[in-house]
């Protein structure tokens, strides 16, 4: 008895018994189909990190003021003492490894463009920002030395403004007002997205710092040359927790931090932040690939108990064929071809409902997915391993049987 002769055979017994048939392909169904999920969006979503690691910029610090505490009670954090131009100096000159360093001072202004306004985010930056955010220039030019240090009235716009100011038009050389001060708008922003917390990214304009502090923030009483939060980008080769002990060192010394008081400051690494997403990504995981196991184990044993029941409803014709001359190992191949044509039947419908979940997650919650055909082929199998395993002990049944007493039987 060949292969597809077998596969003939238990195709019709399956046939035969479609309903029961279906039924017990749930359990590998649902198997398959939590694997495809479950990696598609896991993928994706190691992906999103990925890309969102690159968007905050590589091997980079980012510094803010922190809070203070009056009368043992924290005012919340950004009270403390803001940064200072003096202290964005000290870092750069200081600390090992730093290679491009800038503020960001930021403000919610309304900005109009003739008939048009919108409300957005305007930053005062340093003239090493977009080399420190990995952040280029998509059109025009980028801010210079030069306009940080005269305070020029110069902008460049993210894609989000872009969008609200100027549908369909070029806004590179377009003047555009700020809390009523006039800018120039010299350079547009290539497409960031969302940030790791959701925020539109291209939702912004950039202007020189002293610009911002002169005329968008105003001056802080306790700090007239604050720069907001600093960004700090390192040399690849640095050791990028050294160079965070350090740096947290030399500005506890300037900020004259007592040993025994609270730092009035934070240093945090975003890489490490962005990381740590990945390995709560990473748990969840194996939590929901555990799930998937236990739910192909359950299949598997559906597949084992149903072949266990069409082995006994068929002892007449185990034994007939047995009597007439049949080998016992074709018999063993026939059940264990059912067990596993049941399993991959179910895979193919659990790859089917998987991969259209997958996809509908992605519409519905604007997640990444990817469904790669490496994955696809190891649901498969994974569903014919299941197969082989728990259909062995009934095909072994079924072929281990005296045909006499098989022949007997009612």
């Amino acid at each position: 008895m060949t292969f597809l002769d077998s596969l003939r055979v238990a195709l019709t017994a399956l046939r035969s018994n479609l309903l029961r048939s279906i039924l017990t392909t749930l359990g590998i169904v649902i198997g398959v189909a939590s694997v495809i999920i479950l990696v598609a969006v896991g993928n994706g979503a190691a992906g999103e990190v990925n890309r969102q690691i690159m968007a905050l910029g590589t091997n980079m610090l980012v510094v803010f003021p922190d809070s203070m505490r009056v009368m043992g009670r924290s005012t919340g954090a950004g009270t403390a003492l803001p940064l200072s131009e003096a202290d964005l100096v000290a870092v750069r000159d200081k600390v090992p490894g730093v290679i491009g360093i800038s503020g960001q001072l930021d403000e919610s202004a309304a900005v109009v463009r003739g008939n048009l306004n919108w409300t957005t985010s305007v930053s005062g930056v340093h003239a090493d920002y977009a080399f420190v955010r990995d952040w280029p220039v998509a059109e025009g030019r980028d801010l210079n030395a030069q306009d940080v240090r005269t305070a020029a009235r110069v902008a460049l716009i993210g894609a989000t403004v872009a969008r609200q100011l100027f549908p369909g038009e070029n806004p590179l050389g377009a003047e555009i007002r700020i809390k009523n001060v006039p800018f120039q708008i010299v350079g547009m922003l290539t497409v960031k997205g969302q940030s790791a917390m959701g925020r539109d990214q291209d939702d912004i304009i950039l202007i020189p710092v002293t610009t911002a502090r002169n005329r968008i923030v105003g001056k802080s009483d306790v700090q007239v040359d604050q720069v907001g939060r600093l960004y700090v980008k390192l040399d690849e080769q640095t050791d990028i927790r050294a160079a965070q002990d350090d740096m947290e060192t030399l500005l506890r010394q300037r900020r004259k931090t007592g040993p025994n008081n609270e730092d009035n400051f934070s240093v945090r690494n975003m890489a490490e932040f962005m990381r740590a997403r990945t390995e709560v990504l990473s748990t969840l995981s194996y939590l929901l690939g555990a799930t998937s196991a236990i739910s192909l184990i359950v299949g598997g044993i559906g597949i084992m108990n149903i072949m266990l029941v069409s082995v006994t409803e068929r002892t007449r014709e185990i034994g007939l064929r047995l009597a007439v001359g049949g080998r016992r190992r074709d018999i063993l191949v026939q059940f264990l071809v059912e067990a596993v044509v049941l399993c991959l039947l179910g895979g193919l419908i659990g790859i089917t409902a998987g991969i259209g979940i997958a996809w509908l997650i992605a519409f519905l919650a604007n997640w990444p997915v990817n469904v790669s055909a490496g994955v696809i082929g190891g649901a498969m199998g994974a569903a014919a391993m299941t197969g082989i395993i728990f259909g062995f002990f009934p095909a072994r049944r079924a072929a281990s049987m005296n045909p006499i007493d098989a022949l007997r039987s009612e």
